[in-house]
């Protein structure tokens, strides 16, 4: 008798009690130090080497999915704009409910233009801003400010020159304002040559420190797409971002 293929089951984390002033759907990340974020592969894309709007499994350390997340992007911004194309990304929980909405507007595509560099809103709920990622201009490497919602600067991202940094895991390091205390990090996971030959099935796990707060768990997460879109999505021709 040959073998049935069944599906495999997808275990979700479970509710938990939300604290004090927690966002709705917000609770899980209160009981959260890490988080995986992988991409699905869109077999389509890879035959065609044509970009389609993504879409992302996002997963506690346990294996346990948190949220699912889709692209909203318009088609040929997508393949016309490549890195510099704005998106909306939304976060559902379990039952399909809106819980966080990511919103990146068109910005210049190039580091030698400071007056208009990358950024991203994280609302939560959908139309709430909780906190903002701004690129801060540095001539070599990925630098960002996270901020709360009222704009003010509360932690900063410091990532790797991009171009040394190929074939291997990638750190951006979450620090303090003074740079002197480590808060968390960002890590893009090297999985292999087959798999980087198609550089858009990318895991991203994000750590930060138990206690911070969750809505800047919330903000980290945003940042780790828009660093996704800025250096490893393919910009629409196959080629792997390398700056923007």
């Amino acid at each position: 008798m040959a073998d049935v293929c069944v599906p495999q089951t997808v275990t979700w984390m479970r509710t938990t009690v939300p604290a004090l002033n927690c966002p709705p759907g917000l609770e899980y990340l209160s009981h959260l130090d890490q988080i995986v974020i992988h991409q699905q592969i869109e077999l389509l894309e890879i035959i065609m080497a044509f970009e389609n709007c993504n879409k992302y499994e996002i997963k506690n350390g346990w294996g346990q999915r948190i949220y699912v997340a889709a692209e909203e992007t318009d088609h040929w911004a997508r393949n016309c704009c490549g890195a510099a194309c704005p998106f909306t990304v939304k976060i559902m929980d379990h039952v399909g409910q809106e819980v966080i909405e990511l919103q990146r507007p068109l910005r210049c595509s190039s580091c030698w233009y400071p007056c208009c560099l990358q950024e991203l809103e994280v609302q939560v709920p959908p139309g709430t801003p909780v906190g903002y990622i701004k690129q801060t201009w540095h001539p070599f490497l990925p630098k960002f400010a996270i901020q709360n919602a009222a704009q003010q600067d509360v932690l900063k991202i410091v990532g790797p020159c991009v171009l040394c940094s190929l074939c291997q895991d990638m750190n951006f390091e979450v620090m303090s304002l003074d740079g002197e205390t480590k808060v968390g990090r960002i890590s893009k996971h090297w999985t292999g040559f087959l798999q980087e030959a198609f550089p858009d099935t990318d895991n991203f796990g994000v750590q930060f420190s138990f206690d911070l707060d969750v809505r800047m768990k919330a903000v980290l997460l945003g940042a780790c797409f828009l660093v996704d879109f800025m250096f490893f999505e393919c910009a629409g021709r196959g080629q792997q971002r390398t700056w923007v």
